[in-house]
């Protein structure tokens, strides 16, 4: 499996996790630390400006769907 291969896996399991639960991954969640280590790993080689042009939009599409469910409390 390539890089390619293992970070749209990864995108593709943060994105579902967010539209099936409604809401971002839980520090809290030993099971969910995975998810954001990832998501933060991501978002800092971005803020460097290292992160590869084709990655850029899909990790800003993230980000946005990310902001829609911020600090969203899931016993609503």
């Amino acid at each position: 499996m390539t890089q390619d291969e293992k970070w749209m896996l990864k995108y593709n399991e943060v994105v579902v996790f967010i539209e099936t639960n409604h809401r971002n991954p839980s520090r809290h969640r030993l099971e969910e630390h995975d998810m954001l280590n990832w998501v933060k790993a991501n978002r800092k080689v971005m803020n460097a400006g290292k992160l590869r042009p084709e990655r850029v939009e899909a990790f800003g599409r993230l980000m946005a769907l990310m902001e829609e469910y911020k600090r969203k409390n899931q016993y609503e």
